[in-house]
């Protein structure tokens, strides 16, 4: 059976890029701006309370793991937050990419890993937007598990310490964002896969993206009513399910040009489309350029040009 989320994490390509750890002395506060970044967080000890973008702050504990596949602002705190207008110091560097928060006679409460993750894929934009927003993943005990891996190597000065620590991030990412059921997360494919009926057709459109599909043919692999289908999915996915499946077929279609796998007809049949020219308009429309220029341009990038 196909898996929508393992097709699009294997297309993404996800790595541990850059990890840090931060200790925390209530009461803090802090702030950062990244342009679209993968961000994560994993509370080793104690807590904090995280806002993102314009959404409500919400609190991540011990054991939690927080993954952000495009970061623009992400502010922190203490669970005890500061008074509004108290200047907060910086964070005060110990070396060894580790970092201290709050006042320096306080004492640590809090112990968490934070860090960017980067995603090997050219199309990784297209892809995040198939995912929710954030990610927020507590009382899974197979992430508890990697939790304690990742929170006894961050604390021991082995050899190869920055190795198993970037594997191990790599698996809590993967795992976070297949921890469908078990997760709080915003509209995306998440909890798209979390609904039962939503995913008959979100796997329906996966392992048949050729397929003439309308939303009463997916209504009807979930076995549900068009206007109840169209709604349930609009509200757990966060787009449309014609939205949706457009822009998986334009995944599939910028990863068959990169790798040079046929003919602007050969790819436009394969990702659904029954002319090159109707597949050009759309592929255009959405990709910012035609096919043809595109896989000129990512062949020119895979050979060095």
């Amino acid at each position: 059976m196909i898996d929508p989320l393992a097709e699009v994490v294997t297309l993404l390509q996800p790595g541990a890029r850059f990890s840090k750890l931060v200790f925390g002395a209530s009461p803090w506060r802090i702030s950062r701006s990244d342009a679209g970044q993968p961000f994560y967080c994993v509370v080793l000890e104690g807590g904090c309370r995280m806002a993102i973008d314009s959404h409500d702050p919400f609190e991540v504990l011990s054991g939690d793991f927080v993954l952000i596949p495009a970061a623009y602002g992400v502010a922190m705190s203490s669970l005890e937050v500061p008074p509004p207008g108290v200047e907060m110091p910086a964070p005060t560097p110990l070396g060894n990419n580790e970092f201290r928060i709050g006042a320096a006679d306080n004492p640590i409460d809090s112990r968490m890993m934070v860090g960017h993750c980067s995603f090997g894929s050219p199309d990784a934009a297209l892809l995040v937007s198939l995912l929710p927003q954030y990610v927020h993943v507590r009382g899974e005990h197979r992430l508890a598990t990697l939790v304690q891996l990742v929170r006894e190597e961050s604390r021991e000065q082995r050899p190869a310490r920055e190795v198993v620590l970037s594997r191990l991030l790599e698996v809590l990412l993967i795992e976070a964002l297949r921890s469908a059921a078990g997760t709080n997360a915003s509209p995306g494919l998440v909890r798209g896969l979390a609904d039962g009926r939503l995913a008959a057709a979100i796997r329906g459109m996966h392992e048949h993206p050729t397929r003439a599909w309308t939303v009463a043919q997916l209504a009807k692999e979930a076995a549900l009513s068009r206007s109840t289908f169209f709604e349930r999915f609009s509200r757990a996915v966060g787009v449309a399910p014609m939205e949706y499946l457009l822009g998986w077929r334009m995944a599939l279609a910028k990863d068959l040009l990169r790798r040079n796998e046929g003919r602007v007809a050969e790819i436009a049949q394969r990702v659904g489309y029954s002319s090159a020219s109707t597949f050009s308009v759309a592929f255009t429309r959405h990709v910012g350029r035609p096919p043809a220029q595109y896989a000129r341009e990512q062949q020119a990038v895979l050979s060095g040009e």
